[in-house]
Formats: structure tokens, sequence, C-alpha cells
């Protein structure tokens, strides 16, 4: 099965040509494990990296399994982003259309009119939770007919907070439905939710196998506050770097490095969750076109991005979890490819990171970076806080729910 072709998987011979003709012949390894099984009409649980082709891989067999006298929506795709939501259609919407079926996005950032009469006529609608569940609740949308369920990076939907809107939406599809979750993980909340709505599922575990994956090189540079701004530059100005994708932690911090950057002649744009989704749309056209070679982002507005060719990632900010590390560095060393992965840290930062990437089996890279336990209860000596003589300080009272938080990220 590892040479297996579209046509050996079970795809019909219209799709096997609309591939082709987008010059895919082979399929991934995660399409070879998932295509006969969602074909058939089981239930699938897949563990499997973004970039290894999942979107084809539950695409190609759903679009399959629906025809074009099927109900309006009869295929629900449930995604984090906006971005991820916008490339999903966009990847899959030839291959829709050679079998007479109309796809459709729904996400927050743009007009919800237009976006509900469009959600009316598709037979596969991809959402955001958040959006989705507004036009449900202006009953511009129904999911009784939907009898095909995605949830694509569900873990991503459940670490924003999404799991009560999405388990709503859910619970708003057909009782027979199958249902496909994809996701970097299938432990913990995630596993908790394939429990609950899933019947028989076949699971499927892929990692890249190193000649895929590339190999990536970890760089971890202690730095001061003052210093960052002209370190990065240092590393945007290399002439061996091609892409280059910046995490910050902040929506603001994302636009005031972009400033700082253009003040040293670096062209760069952001992309963050206050940015419209034309504005959004514009800034990825630009980087994928190699127009501009830097992109700075946050965490949640990067997710979903797959660009070719980025050769560096940047961690201006630390990440804020070992998950979230790994989510930023895989984006580059992709399909064969080598990449750098660069971390700026703080002095104050050294034991925060430690405890993030040290179990991520880079004690010799962080060694390097003079970042070690050591180093680490130094810095968190110095940045431990004195002892409050007033009493402990009183909660927010402005404070938003995480569900809040996520719903208003996605929309």
């Amino acid at each position: 099965m590892t040479h297996a072709t579209f046509a050996e998987l079970g795809v019909s011979e219209v799709i096997v040509r609309e591939l082709a003709a987008r010059e895919i012949t082979q399929p991934f390894a995660i399409q070879r494990m998932v295509v006969p099984d969602i074909l058939a009409g089981r239930d699938v649980l897949a563990k499997s990296p973004t970039g290894s082709g999942k979107t084809l891989a539950f695409g190609v067999p759903l679009i399959e399994r629906l025809g074009a006298g099927d109900a309006r929506p009869s295929a629900l795709v449930l995604a984090p982003t906006r971005e991820l939501a916008a490339q999903i259609v966009e990847e899959l919407r030839s291959l829709a259309h050679a079998r007479a079926l109309s796809i459709a996005a729904v996400y927050g950032g743009a007009g919800i009119v237009k976006q509900a009469a469009r959600a009316a006529r598709a037979h596969i609608l991809v959402a955001t939770p958040g959006r989705l569940l507004d036009l449900i609740e202006r009953r511009d949308v129904s999911l009784a007919q939907v009898r095909l369920l995605v949830l694509d990076e569900a873990d991503r939907m459940l670490d924003m907070g999404f799991r009560p809107v999405v388990e709503r939406i859910i619970k708003m599809t057909a009782s027979e439905r199958q249902t496909l979750l994809f996701s970097a993980t299938l432990d913990g909340e995630v596993g908790r939710l394939a429990k609950a709505y899933t019947h028989d599922a076949r699971r499927h575990e892929h990692a890249d196998t190193p000649q895929r994956a590339g190999r990536t090189e970890h760089r971890f540079v202690t730095v001061s506050g003052e210093a960052k701004v002209a370190h990065l530059v240092g590393e945007l100005n290399n002439p061996d770097r091609g892409r280059t994708l910046v995490f910050v932690r902040t929506k603001r911090g994302a636009d005031r490095l972009v400033k700082k950057l253009a003040a040293s002649d670096v062209d760069a744009v952001a992309m963050h969750g206050d940015k419209s989704q034309a504005q959004r749309e514009k800034a990825l056209a630009r980087f994928d076109s190699g127009v501009v070679d830097t992109l700075v982002a946050t965490d949640v507005a990067a997710r979903g991005i797959d660009v070719a060719g980025i050769t560096h990632v940047i961690n201006f900010d630390i990440p804020a979890t070992g998950e979230d590390y790994v989510h930023r560095v895989g984006r580059t060393a992709r399909a064969g490819a080598s990449g750098v992965g660069v971390t700026l840290v703080n002095h104050d930062q050294r034991g925060e990171l430690l405890a993030i990437a040290g179990r991520l089996g880079l004690d010799r890279e962080l060694k390097l970076g003079g970042i070690t336990a050591e180093a680490g209860r130094s810095s968190r000596q110095r940045s431990a806080p004195a002892r409050s003589q007033t009493g402990p300080r009183r909660p927010s009272r402005n404070g938003a729910s995480r569900s809040k938080r996520a719903r208003a990220a996605s929309s």
C-alpha cells in the first residue's frame, strides 16, 4: 500500500483527473491511511501534523461521499481560525466543482449577510465555531441534515476554549453521521471529545519520517530586552535566509515590531486578530508570493498558515508552552528541506524557557545558548516579586472567560 495511487485507494476517475491537473498523483502517508476508511463510512481519528496533507486526506473522500442532489449543507468542517478555513476551501474548491458540489467558508472579519447567503447554498460548509454559531442563532443555517462532520485541528480549537461551542454545534448535526477528527494529539481533552462523539472510530497516527520532516537547527540566544530588535535585524539580514516567520505574543507587539523593523530598513508585514480579513489575506498573499519575506504573527493568527519555503522561524517572544514551540518551529523544515528555529530569550526568561523546551529533547541546544538549570534558578531569583504587605490583590472585574476570548479570536 506504500505506493498506492489515489485510484487504488478508491477515488473516482473525475477526482483523480482533477488532482493530476494540479500535479498531485501520489497520496501522502496520512492520505493512504485514512481515505479507504472514510470512503467506507467509518468514523476516523487521525493524529497528523500540519503540512502532512491532511486537508486532502479528509477532503477527497468527503467530496466523494456527497452528491449534487444532497442537502445544503450535508457536510461541515470546523476549523479554529479564519486562515485555515479559507485555505481548506481554496484547496478543495476545484475538487468539489468537479462533482457539481458547492463549498463555502464562514468566519469572522467579513460581512455576515453575504456569508449567510453562500452558506445556505453550500453542500460543504467550512466554518470557525464562533461565526457558525452566529449564523445558527440568526437562523441563517441549519445543521440538521449534516451527515459528514470534520473537526480539523481539534487540539487547537480546544486550546482556544471552543469546547462548549463545538459540543453545541455537534449536537445540532444529524445523529446518524460520520465524524472525522484530525489533531496533532489524540490524548487528553481531544481524546475525551472523540470518545463522546465518535462511534467505533478507526485510529491512525502519522508522524513525518526524518527524510520528509527535514532537519531543523534549533538555536537559543540569550539577549537583553534592549538588544532584541537589533539581534532580530541581524538575523533577518542573513543572506542565506528565505521566507521567515517571526512570532510575538500580542497583537500590539506585532504592529510595534513591524514599525521597528521598518526603521531598520527591514520590510515586514503583521498578521493578527485585530486585522480585517482583507488585511490578513493581503499580508499572507504578499508573504506567500515573496513580495515580503518576513511575516510577524501571533500564535492564533498563524494557525493554519501553510506556506512553502519557510527557512527560518524566529521566536521574538518565547512560546507559552512546549506545544506552541513545536507548532511554531514546525513551520520550517518541511518536505525534506532544512530549516532554522531561533528563540530570543531575555535573561529573566531562561527558567521559563527551560521548563518549556527542556521536555522536547533540546537540552544540548539550550545549553549552547547558556540556558541551564543553574541559569534558570538565577533568573527566577532575580525576577521573584517581593512579598506584598498590603494583602492579596483583588481579581480583575473585567476579565473575560476563556471561551469568550476564543470566540472573539475566531470571529
